[in-house]
């Protein structure tokens, strides 16, 4: 059964969407703990947290609330944004994450990356490879790299990464469907990831075509706050309801 993570992204400590990666296009939809607690009290057990805020200045800028949801609730939390420096990762360990998200370090100093990944292990670090026409992008997808994502993705895989959360930009925030394709070619290539698809998820019915095509985990976060998906059916169906 295909993993379940809704999202949280944080600007300005409110739970915001994006379209597209784009800060101009926000939209806001309210306070984090409340929204956490929600997850929480349904049944959800995994919380994915990203700080835009930091990933737009280059450093953890959410701390507090990132240290709020987890004193608060019991959910197990993965955080990401502006994690560029032994400090910042330290920061969001000792707030209370459980895993981290990495993906601009990757790309801009490798060496980094792969000391905290020997440093914590692969179970606490996720590889985050943010995708726009096959190329993977930094910096709050701001910028392009020069990395293409299946030679990406095995330099890293190589190096012991067991966790990796893709992101098709062009997907992201616009509720028009997952990149499917993408994520079966990743996991052509790499059966035995863990691959977390995120970005376009609009429906029950898109969570179900991934598992469909063997994806191990989803995250999904604009259209649960659009009321597209309704968060106590999916935890039935997946639960083994009468839902098909």
């Amino acid at each position: 059964m295909i993993e379940l993570i809704p999202a949280i992204d944080i600007i300005d400590g409110k739970c915001v969407r994006l379209t597209k990666g784009d800060y101009e296009q926000k939209t806001v939809y309210g306070e984090p703990l409340e929204m956490a607690r929600q997850f929480e009290a349904i049944g959800y057990r995994r919380l994915h947290v990203v700080d835009l805020d930091g990933a737009k200045s280059r450093h953890i800028v959410n701390c507090r609330i990132l240290q709020q949801l987890s004193e608060e609730t019991s959910l197990t939390i993965d955080f990401g944004g502006g994690l560029k420096t032994d400090d910042d990762i330290c920061k969001a360990f000792e707030a209370g994450a459980s895993m981290v998200t990495v993906g601009s370090v990757a790309v801009s100093n490798p060496d980094l990356f792969e000391r905290w990944l020997r440093k914590y292990g692969p179970k606490r670090i996720i590889l985050g490879a943010d995708v726009r026409n096959g190329q993977v992008c930094i910096n709050g997808w701001k910028e392009a790299s020069a990395e293409a994502l299946l030679p990406f993705l095995q330099r890293y895989i190589d190096m012991g990464v067991e966790n990796v959360l893709c992101t098709e930009i062009s997907k992201d925030g616009t509720l028009t469907g997952p990149a499917i394709a993408l994520y079966k070619e990743i996991m052509a290539a790499y059966p035995q990831l863990n691959l977390i698809a995120s970005g376009g998820v609009s429906s029950i019915e898109d969570i179900k075509a991934l598992q469909a095509a063997g994806i191990p985990s989803v995250v999904f976060g604009k259209a649960i706050y659009e009321g597209r998906i309704n968060l106590n059916e999916l935890w039935d169906w997946q639960n083994g309801s009468s839902l098909v």
